[in-house]
């Protein structure tokens, strides 16, 4: 690059820099700024292009084009060479436009007559707001020094945009962060919320980015990269000796903050005159361009790092963040890209709802949400960049919808369908100490699920009957190392101190697929959830299953203990991880340990293969629970985390009915004992059904066992099963418009 053009470079930059201080509307900003390109590059055309919605682009400002065609040339995503550049990211240089794949012709603009054309995409954190294009009626492809002019001047308009210098009289774009904004996420954990939002990882604005002192800027780049590496130094003098996967981790933090080819493009931005903060930016936007396009696990993980080194870089040059002293708001709602659990469980019961832009139903972070009965959406595309710290908001976590600085209409429905659910909460607390019998006289046992100390409560105040499932992953996954078997024998302790007389089922550790333990290599599986997990992992690794269960029986002190092994897919994987139970028994038998005055060691059914098992295997275990959500997706081969199919697929299928039907048949006829676990069964009707097909027992989170009870003390079992045989007899593929239709007339 020469002195000539890094001069122009930075005259260009010095006169837009003029234009953000002029008082002007956001119109003649953008007129004066394809007018100021247009002649710094001595070309015939420069044209702004600008998102009006999601996938709608409008030409809000030219140079050389038709005056009367702005704001009237509109296109689509993808649609022309301006739509192909918004939707690839990516900036298209051509000498014969005309020629150029999908090529769009716009007569009212008159471009037609300029053969070269440079788009550049305008975005900021990969946030795409526009297209930046100049156009030449000489047929020539554009210089790598003029195309990189274009990208640093795309990137103060960015700037400029998150700024609000486009707002104001004869405004080309509306205010940005002003706007009432809809979400449709996917629901992860059930609820509602109204309250504030509390961003995770607050926006870093950047408020100057242009500069015309490079010697200054260099220096505080250099300062705070240094500030940088001094810090990762930091943290992985005190991981070493300690975990191999989060020291390299850290050796990958490092490389990236030692890079000579990461510094040297940022100092080529400042050199162009963008400001040091600017030139970060400029780094961190190409690199989450770069992201999106990378499949490779390994490679994607790689750029992220370089996103989160690029996130504290710009902390440390404007002192940014919530580590800065902002005020959480008194009804904070979460907003984040992800969280991890220990993350989540530092914030708390202080949060009214969570909102993840990226999340599943089986994560970390919709385990520990459930456990705390706090709302959580996930799939909230572009959350991050839309909220600020302070918006109004609210969450429907039953629908999976989130309403972003809502007006009055919207927040005084939301506020009506609070007050009926508050209403409903004080019914179903009047039946707390009432059994869950139904009009027949069939006791149904509701139970409740739980994985933090923070859930015991929930035993007295749900009405529950003891606990059907108490996930022991929570504590492998909140923390940097693999815990001691003291501090598990002494948590499980305090869980059954908390239960009393009540039953407590601990789930031995199910970790893989989706709960990948922190201190634990991931296995790069192309389908985790059929993988390498729960079961499969404790009796590959017996160290880790035997360690957990010591503690168990430790934790017990002599009084009956429950265990259940998950994801049993055959006979042998039980008969195996019973064995390591008798072992692990009569080693604390040896050393002198109480041993527990009954043990009930179970299995879940969470696999098809399982109900086929030989009768001998129904025999051999003391108590068999269905795990609802992973068997349901294995029965229809349909994944719960992905949200096209997950829905097609009802509970109520007369099919899966039928197979849960066998399922009772046989542990009904070799006596052993059953009940079901999951998400359904703290649906109502859901629930209703299962009863009505011979479960006694049904196991869910605390705040759906009133809804159930109240449902099941109201209707009678023996008609809700002979409508179930009836749908089936007639051949309909599920029960659920039956079932509703006899439900309204119950009620």
């Amino acid at each position: 690059m020469s002195e000539h053009f890094k001069t122009d470079s930075r005259q260009m930059l010095g006169r837009l820099r003029a234009i953000m201080a002029e008082d002007a509307g956001g119109q003649t900003r953008l007129d004066q700024i394809t007018r100021l390109i247009a002649e710094e590059m001595r070309i015939e055309v420069c044209s702004i292009y600008l998102f009006r919605d999601e996938d709608t682009l409008e030409l809000c400002a030219t140079e050389g084009l038709k005056a009367e065609a702005v704001h009237q040339t509109r296109m689509r995503m993808g649609e022309g060479l301006v739509g192909r550049v918004a939707r690839t990211g990516e900036v298209i240089n051509t000498d014969n436009a005309p020629a150029e794949p999908g090529f769009r012709y716009m007569p009212e603009t008159g471009e037609e007559a300029y053969s070269s054309f440079l788009g550049v995409p305008i975005q900021r954190l990969g946030e795409k707001l526009g297209v930046l294009v100049v156009q030449s009626k000489q047929a020539r492809l554009f210089s790598d020094e003029e195309i990189y002019a274009v990208e640093v001047v795309a990137m103060v308009l960015a700037e400029m945009a998150e700024l609000g210098a486009f707002v104001g009289e004869g405004a080309a774009m509306s205010a940005r962060h002003q706007q009432a904004v809809l979400f449709r996420g996917a629901s992860a954990q059930e609820g509602t919320a109204q309250g504030r939002v509390w961003l995770h990882e607050p926006r870093v604005v950047v408020t100057n980015p242009i500069a015309d002192d490079p010697v200054r800027e260099l220096t505080r780049l250099n300062e705070a990269v240094e500030a940088l590496r001094v810090g990762v130094d930091r943290m992985l003098n005190s991981a070493n000796g300690g975990d191999k996967d989060q020291t390299e981790i850290l050796e990958a933090y490092r490389m990236f903050a030692n890079s000579k080819g990461w510094m040297r493009r940022m100092e080529a931005n400042i050199d162009s005159g963008l400001s040091a903060e600017a030139a970060v930016e400029k780094e961190q936007s190409a690199a989450r361009a770069r992201m999106g396009q990378v499949t490779d696990a390994y490679l994607r993980e790689r750029l992220h790092d370089l996103d989160d080194l690029s996130n504290r870089l710009l902390r440390i040059l404007t002192g940014q963040g919530n580590e800065t002293g902002a005020d959480m708001p008194a009804d904070p709602i979460l907003i984040a890209r992800n969280i991890g659990p220990a993350e989540l469980l530092d914030y708390g019961r202080t949060l009214k709802g969570i909102v993840l832009e990226e999340g599943s139903v089986g994560s970390h972070a919709a385990i520990v949400a459930r456990a705390l009965a706090i709302p959580l959406v996930i799939h909230a595309n572009r959350i991050t960049t839309e909220a600020l710290n302070g918006d109004p908001i609210l969450v429907d976590g039953d629908q999976g919808i989130v309403h972003l600085r809502p007006d009055d209409t919207v927040v005084s429905a939301f506020r009506d369908k609070m007050a009926m659910q508050a209403e409903a909460q004080q019914r179903y607390a009047s039946i707390r100490d009432k059994p869950a019998e139904t009009l027949c006289g069939q006791r149904i046992k509701l139970k409740m699920n739980a994985g933090l100390m923070a859930d015991l409560p929930s035993l007295v105040g749900s009405g529950a009957e003891g606990v059907g499932l108490f996930r022991t992953e929570l504590q492998f996954l909140i923390r940097n190392h693999m815990p001691k078997r003291a501090e598990l024998s002494e948590l499980y302790a305090r869980v059954m101190d908390a239960a009393g007389e009540q039953r407590v089922v601990f789930r031995t550790l199910d970790i893989g697929s989706d709960k990948v333990l922190p201190y634990m290599k991931p296995n790069d599986e192309p389908n985790p959830a059929m993988g390498w997990r729960a079961i499969r992992v404790g009796l590959d690794k017996p160290g880790v299953m035997r360690m957990q269960l010591q503690a168990l029986i430790r934790a017990a002190k002599g009084r009956p203990l429950t265990i259940m092994f998950p994801f049993v897919a055959q006979r042998d994987e039980f008969t195996a991880a019973r064995a390591e139970m008798d072992k692990a028994l009569e080693r604390e038998r040896i050393l002198g340990h109480p041993i527990p005055a009954q043990i009930e060691v179970g299995a879940m059914l969470e696999t098809p293969s399982l109900a086929f098992a030989p009768d001998d295997f129904y025999s051999e275990v003391d108590f068999i629970s269905v795990g609802g959500n992973d068997l349901k997706q294995f029965f229809f081969a349909a994944d719960r985390e992905n949200e096209r199919v997950r829905r097609r697929y009802d509970t109520l299928n007369i099919s899966f009915l039928n197979f849960l039907e066998g399922i009772v048949y046989r542990c009904a006829t070799l006596g052993t004992p059953l009940s079901f676990c999951g998400e359904d069964a703290g649906r109502p009707i859901e629930a209703a059904c299962l009863a009505a097909i011979g479960f006694r027992t049904l196991s869910m989170r605390p705040a759906s066992i009133g809804p159930v009870k109240s449902l099941l003390r109201r209707i009678d079992l023996g008609q809700l099963r002979e409508l179930i045989h009836a749908e089936r007899a007639r051949g309909a593929q599920t029960v659920r418009p039956a079932v509703m239709d006899y439900l309204r007339d119950q009620m």
